[in-house]
């Protein structure tokens, strides 16, 4: 394993171990090239590392400093069932109430806009088509943490006003759906790591280059028809995915 990478991996460890306490400042690259006795470069390419875990910040002048990020929540694939809808609760509501966390969503657009390719392909509609965007931006005590946009079929939102408000009511946008008459046979999710691009790092707070996980959701009724994808990128350090997988057939 190369030099940098080891002396990546033990700053990272001790963030982990508390060693590195959030707020405080990384040794500097000249205590770091003394401890290590390694060149200024080695150390760099080290801090290089660091960066793109979004552990730290660096502030340019003053160094890197750890950041302070809450724990690490579980998402579970029990954050769909009905009854979180029966009980008024928005399926981030009620993971995050779960996990005893303040939880906040900020609407940053809802309106009609053009299908994307792979979007329009999931909704079974062409590209291009007119559909009903809502964008999010979630965040768990303080920190965003997610950002997602929904995309629904203008025939299926078009007789349903409270989907075009900021907020759709008790529930969210799935029980106004169910409200509707479509109900909801599975949750199909496609994810994948990946490193976050400048704004949408910028936007989830993280370093540039910080891994995310993107996730695709389709919601799907039990007539077969996909209602809503929801495009997802989640800071990667502040989640966990637990899944349910039945054994029986």
């Amino acid at each position: 394993m190369p030099r940098y990478v080891q002396i990546a991996d033990e700053i990272v460890r001790q963030i982990g171990a508390g060693v590195l306490k959030p707020g405080d400042l990384v040794p500097s690259e000249a205590e770091l090239v003394e401890r290590y006795g390694v060149s200024g470069g080695t150390i760099r390419k080290a801090m290089a590392e660091v960066r793109a875990s979004g552990l730290v910040d660096t502030r340019h002048g003053k160094g890197s400093f750890v950041k302070d990020r809450p724990p690490v929540r579980a998402r579970s694939s029990d954050r769909f069932r009905a009854s979180h809808r029966r009980d008024g609760k928005a399926a981030y509501l009620a993971e995050s109430e779960r996990a005893g966390a303040t939880a906040k969503v900020s609407v940053l657009f809802v309106g009609p806009t053009e299908a994307p390719v792979e979007i329009a392909e999931r909704l079974g509609v062409d590209a291009g088509s007119q559909v009903l965007a809502r964008r999010r931006l979630y965040f768990r005590n303080g920190v965003p943490v997610e950002t997602a946009t929904s995309y629904l079929p203008w025939d299926v939102v078009r007789d349903i006003p409270e989907l075009f408000a900021e907020n759709p009511g008790p529930g969210g946008i799935y029980a106004r759906l169910e409200d509707s008459g479509h109900v909801f046979a599975e949750f199909v999710e496609t994810l994948r790591a990946r490193s976050a691009a400048r704004a949408e790092a910028s936007e989830l707070a993280l370093n540039p280059g910080a891994p995310v996980i993107h996730l695709v959701r389709e919601a799907v009724t039990t007539t077969g028809r996909v209602v809503e994808v929801c495009d997802t990128l989640m800071a990667a350090d502040q989640f966990v995915l637990s899944y349910r997988i039945p054994a029986t057939d």
